[in-house]
């Protein structure tokens, strides 16, 4: 039976790259609609990470309730059917409420999957990633690739051909169900649609987006990253999987003195600007949302969502 479009749950969505004020935008909207966030951003959901995640301040978290943030600890492994198995209950709780969900975060596929739903896929088989890595391993650096070009050269277009950890996902689904995975998705096609949804996003020039992104760069070691880092690495270890993502990997490599300040400044800027580049083609793409200069129009936030409330 298909869900009348009245009888949905509504959803305002804020996304975009990083360093574009998605979270300064939810809370400028506060004051106007009883909005409840939910981030949507793979390491908000660890404790101690926040900094380096510009995870929303405990000021800012007293302006409106903040969810899926400080779930677990770095060391623990979380994944975006755990994101989608927490995330959909609050929706719904949230609105039950009367109040309104908003999504807020830069990790693209935690918002589509969340909202649309994932492909059916076989699950991990650790035995198969094994026998995978070691066919890697004494075939030479590129063999995994070289198969998955051959069983599905869907997949392999828009996996990096160094990224051994998508190419043998891939590989794991094609052996496990029989089927390219880029079949399986696009026979999903992330078609479910159980929300009604609302999509904003801060829209600013290349430009102006890199120059946002260098000085909150500035502002996360001012604000104390490197001791936030240090902190980790005392308690955990150099190695911790978390300690290996953008912008906490500089900061190890500074403290086992391979990189000098300067350099570590230099290199989380420029590979946060990349970040937020392939950010930017992954938004573009989604043809529903409504890009704004939060400075200048914020009376067209605020129209858009006054509209879509009444429809």
């Amino acid at each position: 039976m298909v869900e009348a479009e009245s009888e949905k749950i509504s959803i305002v969505v804020i996304c975009g790259p990083t360093g574009t004020g998605k979270t300064s935008l939810a809370l400028s909207l506060v004051d106007r609609f009883p909005l409840e966030i939910i981030s949507a951003d793979s390491r908000q959901v660890y404790r101690s990470m926040d900094i380096g995640t510009a995870k929303a301040t405990l000021q800012e978290q007293a302006v409106a309730p903040h969810h899926m943030i400080d779930l677990i600890d770095p060391d623990q492994e979380f994944s975006v059917a755990e994101f989608i198995d927490q995330s959909r209950p609050l929706l719904a709780d949230i609105s039950a409420r009367k109040k309104i969900p908003c999504v807020v975060g830069g990790t693209g596929l935690y918002i589509r999957a969340l909202l649309n739903g994932l492909a059916d896929l076989p699950s991990a088989n650790g035995e198969l990633r094994k026998q995978l890595l070691e066919t890697e391993e004494k075939g030479g650096r590129g063999t995994l690739f070289s198969q998955l070009k051959a069983v599905d050269p869907e997949s392999a277009t828009l996996i990096h051909s160094n990224n051994i950890v998508r190419i043998v996902r891939a590989l794991e689904v094609f052996y496990l169900s029989g089927q390219k995975m880029s079949a399986l998705k696009a026979e999903h096609g992330f078609a479910e649609q159980p929300y009604r949804v609302l999509k904003l996003a801060p829209d600013f020039t290349r430009s102006q987006l890199y120059a946002r992104i260098n000085d909150r760069t500035e502002q996360m070691l001012s604000d104390g990253l490197v001791d936030e880092v240090r902190a980790l690495v005392e308690r955990y270890s150099l190695d911790l999987k978390a300690l290996q993502t953008l912008g906490y990997r500089e900061v190890v490599r500074f403290l086992k003195a391979e990189i000098g300040a300067e350099q570590m400044l230099a290199d989380i800027q420029k590979y946060t600007r990349q970040y937020a580049k392939r950010q930017l083609t992954w938004f573009r793409k989604e043809e529903d949302i409504i890009w704004v200069d939060s400075s200048t129009k914020s009376d067209i936030v605020v129209q858009s969502i006054e509209n879509f409330l009444l429809e």
